[in-house]
């Protein structure tokens, strides 16, 4: 078996060292750099070394201390890979000269190499968690027992109880979820999706009742899916026993996505109009994601949007950021 060879300090330009705590493979070197810098002597002759190359007797005269001592403290110096030396010819034989090699130090903790599952972040919204309603009926929530409240009443929207809503559905108005910002500024952000188990509405079920359904990120339009139908066929495979038949019974799960290029509805491009620069996504302490049947699409056949418990996917509405 070919053992994997240990990956090296990385060295940028020759003065700039980069370190990830994430590879074990740096922590020797790290501990030897903390060591180095963990002394204000030392730190006084790296300070003598950034610009200048001097001789150990130059280094304690200015710091006025022995050359013994200066020695030790170069030897630590060098042990870390913060400074060089070499010996060079004097006026009484040889002396060894010093020079910083380190411009700058760069310690990651985070691993920049990890794969795109290990670099993405994602945050599950149960559907009844929305910050702001305006919708109209047909309209209803529904928990795992069922009806939550009654039938084509807005009022219920407004209940205590939503929150445990695992389908919701309207015939039109928008639905407007505030998220937690989890966007690491230290990061650049590839990708910011949601996706979401969703189908038209229609009454009882329609398997050809299409309905235009628009998701916007932060005011900004990203897609505007366009619903075959609200099915109800046959059962979901979630969806409890509690639901009766002939009603909407799951839907499909679809990924609405802004990259650096535009929009993107399940991974193709629909929208180069706008991009993640447009979201200004760091401004706030959240981000918002409005889901919307407009008055005036062409197809205004409502939606059904379906929790973990409901349809054919256990999930409410899920934020990735991708990195």
């Amino acid at each position: 078996m070919t053992r994997k060879a240990k990956a090296p300090v990385k060295i940028i330009g020759e003065r700039d060292i980069e370190l990830r705590l994430s590879n074990t493979d740096h922590h020797d070197q790290i501990a030897k750099i903390g060591k180095a810098l963990s002394s204000p002597i030392r730190l006084n002759i790296l300070n003598l070394l950034k610009n200048t190359a001097l001789s150990l007797q130059e280094i304690a005269n200015l710091l006025h201390i022995p050359v013994s001592s200066t020695a030790l403290h170069i030897k630590t110096l060098e042990e870390a890979r913060l400074i060089v030396t070499e010996t060079q010819p004097g006026l009484h034989g040889s002396m060894r000269v010093c020079i910083c090699s380190m411009q700058s130090f760069h310690l990651e903790t985070f691993d920049a190499d990890a794969d795109v599952a290990d670099n993405t972040i994602t945050l599950d919204m149960p559907v009844g968690n929305y910050h702001e309603i305006d919708i109209e009926p047909t309209c209803g929530l529904a928990d795992e027992n069922g009806i939550l409240d009654a039938y084509d009443t807005i009022r219920s929207f407004y209940s205590p109880l939503r929150t445990k809503a695992q389908l919701m559905w309207f015939q039109q108005g928008y639905v407007e979820y505030r998220f937690p910002n989890l966007a690491n500024p230290l990061l650049e952000l590839h990708e910011l999706s949601f996706q979401m188990e969703i189908c038209s509405e229609a009454p009882g079920f329609l398997e050809d009742w299409p309905s235009d359904i628009t998701v916007s990120v932060n005011g900004h339009k990203i897609a505007t899916y366009c619903s075959p139908g609200d099915f109800g066929a046959r059962r979901g495979r979630l969806t409890p026993a509690s639901w009766p038949n002939g009603r909407t019974q799951y839907g499909l799960l679809k990924t609405f996505s802004v990259r650096e290029n535009g929009g993107y509805l399940d991974g193709q491009p629909v929208n180069p109009h706008v991009a993640l620069n447009d979201l200004d996504i760091l401004s706030k302490p959240y981000i918002t994601l409005k889901i919307e049947v407009r008055k005036d699409a062409v197809h205004v056949g409502g939606i059904n949007i379906f929790g973990e418990k409901y349809g054919d996917y256990p999930q409410g509405i899920v934020m990735s950021l991708v990195y």
